[in-house]
């Protein structure tokens, strides 16, 4: 397809008509250099993938765009504390880096296929010294790829993510578009549930002024104790239980973070139909197995 007067506020639209064409039992036409650079891009993310970088504490405890907008006491115990994360992670977790890496390969495939401009693919940036590494502009514009679940994907296609954006993600593009020096920008999602595709442009109240928030966050590492709580406990039940919420589920250091819970006995995990259910509090025992 051409290029010409492409705009990145049609690019889904676009790929969607690119591809659409198969429906029709028409066939896609491909450059022999779009396939190329396709197989480059591939073999690069496998690459990089195999060769995963040995985490220590030094590694372990540097800033970079990809963690400056974490909730700022999960990103103290970043900084804190010595956690070798290779050694724990199971195979299956290795094998799903590498889907989504390949996934941003194919996303960057699409969106080339469909006549829009690809630049600066894996620039590395610098904002107050905080570095990064930039997927990539479309159509001049800075634009940040992510693979989602399904649950993750609805706060891009609805543009929500601002209301809970556990993993930094608006910081991060403000980051990179501070860097280019312009406050255009967004994310290409992709849902890696149903194939679905998003294209989401923060406002600018949505976003942190970055450079404020850079000066927050060191004054934020250097204290010897974590600021408070990221997110309040909620209830369970009627009978007067306490559990963390959703965002608190996933976190590394929950247990260490949470270790006043339940009279300083620590959390307590049952497993529920739904998956583990973490307590900082119990009124009434749980009906269900108690996992640790």
């Amino acid at each position: 397809m051409s290029k010409k007067n492409k705009s990145l506020d049609t690019l889904v639209e676009d790929i969607y008509n690119t591809i659409g064409v198969l429906a029709d039992g028409n066939k896609i036409k491909i450059s022999n250099k779009l396939l190329e650079e396709l197989g480059i891009d591939i073999v690069s993310a496998v690459k990089e993938w195999a060769t995963p970088v040995k985490r220590n504490k030094a590694t372990s405890q540097t800033l970079r765009m990809s963690n400056i907008g974490k909730p700022e006491r999960q990103l103290w115990y970043d900084m804190h504390e010595e956690r070798d994360t290779s050694s724990s992670m199971e195979p299956s977790t290795f094998i799903k880096f590498l889907y989504g890496h390949i996934l941003e390969a194919l996303l960057i495939f699409f969106v080339k296929l469909a006549g829009h401009k690809v630049t600066a693919q894996q620039k590395q940036v610098s904002v107050k010294g905080i570095k990064g590494h930039m997927d990539c502009k479309i159509d001049g514009e800075v634009v940040d790829i992510k693979t989602a679940s399904g649950y993750a994907f609805r706060k891009f296609r609805e543009g929500t993510l601002a209301e809970q954006d556990t993993f930094g993600y608006l910081a991060q593009l403000a980051g990179y578009e501070a860097a280019e020096k312009t406050s255009e920008g967004g994310f290409l999602a992709f849902n890696k549930e149903t194939g679905e595709l998003a294209l989401f442009r923060p406002q600018d109240l949505d976003k942190p002024n970055i450079k404020d928030k850079i000066d927050k966050v060191k004054q934020i590492i250097k204290s010897d104790s974590p600021p408070d709580y990221c997110f309040t406990e909620i209830p369970e039940g009627k009978a007067g239980n306490m559990k963390l919420p959703k965002e608190c589920t996933f976190c590394p250091y929950k247990f260490k973070c949470r270790s006043d819970s339940n009279n300083g006995e620590g959390l307590r995990v049952f497993n529920y139909a739904k998956g583990p259910v973490y307590f900082t509090k119990i009124v009434k025992e749980p009906n269900v197995e108690e996992l640790l």
